[in-house]
């Protein structure tokens, strides 16, 4: 288990949590955050089961797009995923863009989101 993966191997089940808040699937959502997981976000804390909350009445998001996406492994088995995010959000007719660090924990099931923060873009 101490695989270094690959930033697309990363970026793509990055990739899989937004498609889920574009779906309002929160199953989809909580398959790939560890029990402990950890958001810090502008509103406060969120743990896993906060996270698949948002989605119980439907699509978070409407698009998204990911840009300035880097890896950096911190340890065996943990890597943080850093980029810049441009969204849409359900309701809202302009975009909006914010700063993301995520990180990823190798688990016997694969990789698992364990962090993720976001930050507003000025």
């Amino acid at each position: 288990m101490t695989e270094i993966p690959t930033l697309d191997t990363i970026l793509a089940l990055e990739e899989t949590v937004w498609k889920a808040l574009v779906a309002g699937d929160p199953q989809a959502d909580g398959a790939l955050l560890t029990p402990d997981f950890l958001g810090v976000y502008p509103s406060g804390f969120s743990d896993r089961a906060g996270h698949m909350a948002e989605l119980e009445h439907g699509p978070t998001m409407q698009d998204y797009r990911i840009e300035q996406a880097r890896l950096v492994p911190l340890a065996a088995g943990l890597v943080l995923l850093a980029y810049r995010a441009k969204y849409l959000s359900v309701g809202n007719a302009d975009w909006q863009s914010m700063y993301i660090s995520s990180i990823w924990r190798q688990t016997p099931d694969g990789w698992r989101n364990s962090f993720s923060q976001d930050t507003p873009a000025a």
